[in-house]
């Protein structure tokens, strides 16, 4: 859009999403319904807080859906209003290479189109990926796109899958009534994550009555009767039961229909592009962006690759090296990140010091009465500066970017610490970790 408002000839050529995977199918629907769940519980409190509330809250599934569509439908017509002012050509259809820099274009009204361009940029993201699994096609398994139709509220729901989507729907769907059970394969639950911060996240998960079921890969999938219940047979020789099944097995590349090949465009085993850091691919004048790339899948990273890109196409040098990438878990509590993990830090060779903070110190926490979950940082014995941080706990979506802010200017932790930060806000818990430091002056 940037450059059509500067007067280029520019062309986007969209399938089927305006806005992108995150507005129509992923962040935006998600996070309005864990808004949901979230006022569910809060509501559920009511009489903690002094409320009174006749009757038991409960889940309106047509009132949620509606929510759901709302918050989409309006972000996607933001963005089709965006398109159509920047003055650029944006195309519904489906654009595939026949050579470098040279697409032909499947439009959605049966038209076919042919263009060329002195540059191309590819984003075309990713879908859920779906394992193969015996007897999964047949269990019709939602993924987490095909679930945010919300047909109906479970009356109990496996997931296979244990990662930040797995964690996520299962904390949602708990708060709605649903009797969850995570399967996962690997021996804690969100991988990236040091074990004593999963752990917790697991103990929150399983407070809320999820069944977290760790160390045994689904085997096969049987559903004997079309809309009956679920069997998922484990390696072990296990096996849970339920009447819904949610596939949460990561993300995998949309390109195999680009004809990438004729582009000149190389991709990864797993066919994502790619890119050098600078974000150009193997072909000439030709970028990508997003999780098309294979790094870390996130809206936020994404807008840094068009930042990237932009500076880039106008003569820049700007590159995608020694990014500081936050990230926020969505369950409830959420858990909120940022940096070098302990374990990471350990295995680079830091002098790794570790605070720790139990969120019900915080009094902000106490005057919401949410308390649930443990804050981690991560300095250097050394030079005091701040590696990383875990923050799990109330609102530490939002903390978690003053740690990020203070980690791009190179501040020691002691300057965290003895900073005047408003009383009571969940920020002023980073007085609290910091100074479980102890009193050290740096």
């Amino acid at each position: 859009m940037d450059r059509a408002r500067a007067g280029r000839r520019v062309l986007m050529v969209e399938r089927d999403k305006i806005g992108g995977t995150c507005i129509n199918v992923a962040c935006i629907p998600t996070k309005a319904l864990v808004e949901s769940a979230r006022t569910l519980r809060l509501t559920r409190r009511a009489a903690e807080m002094g409320v009174a509330v006749e009757g038991e809250p409960t889940v309106a599934l047509d009132l949620l859906r509606r929510h759901k569509e709302t918050v989409v439908a309006g972000m996607v017509d933001a963005h089709r209003d965006m398109f159509a002012e920047s003055g650029m050509d944006f195309v519904l259809g489906t654009a595939r290479f026949l050579a470098e820099r040279t697409v032909a274009i499947d439009v959605a009204d049966g038209s076919r189109r042919f263009v060329s361009g002195v540059d191309v940029v590819i984003n075309t993201g990713t879908s859920p990926a779906v394992p193969d699994i015996a007897g999964l096609d047949a269990a019709e398994a939602w993924t987490s796109e095909t679930i945010l139709q919300l047909e109906r509220i479970p009356e109990s729901l496996l997931i296979i899958g244990g990662g930040y989507i797995g964690c996520e729907f299962a904390s949602m769907f708990a708060t709605f009534g649903t009797a969850v059970t995570i399967v996962h394969g690997g021996a804690q639950l969100l991988p990236r994550e040091d074990p004593d911060v999963a752990e917790t996240v697991a103990g929150a998960l399983r407070s809320q009555g999820v069944e977290v079921r760790l160390g045994s890969r689904a085997a096969s999938v049987d559903r004997p009767i079309p809309g009956g219940r679920i069997i998922v047979a484990m390696a072990d020789g296990s096996a849970v039961e339920g009447s819904d099944l949610l596939v949460a097995t990561g993300r995998a590349p949309v390109t195999a229909e680009l004809g990438l090949d004729s582009a000149g465009v190389e991709v990864t085993e797993a066919g994502f592009v790619e890119v050098d850091d600078h974000l150009r691919t193997t072909a000439p004048h030709t970028w990508a962006a997003g999780d098309v790339t294979g790094g870390m899948q996130f809206t936020h990273l994404s807008w840094h690759d068009f930042r990237v890109i932009r500076e880039n196409l106008s003569g820049g040098d700007a590159a995608t090296t020694d990014r500081l990438v936050p990230y926020t878990v969505f369950t409830t509590p959420e858990l909120a990140r940022v940096g070098l993990t302990e374990t990471e830090a350990r295995a680079r060779g830091h002098r790794v010091r570790v605070a720790t903070l139990a969120t019900a110190a915080i009094p902000r926490a106490k005057t919401a009465r949410d308390t649930v979950g443990t804050w981690k940082a991560v300095v250097d014995g050394d030079t005091d500066l701040i590696l990383g941080a875990a923050l799990f706990g109330r609102d530490s979506g939002e903390v978690v970017t003053a740690l990020q802010m203070a980690m791009l200017g190179g501040l020691r932790y002691q300057q965290v610490r003895d900073a005047v930060i408003t009383h009571p806000t969940m920020g002023e818990g980073l007085n609290l970790l910091f100074d479980a430091l102890g009193g050290d002056d740096g």
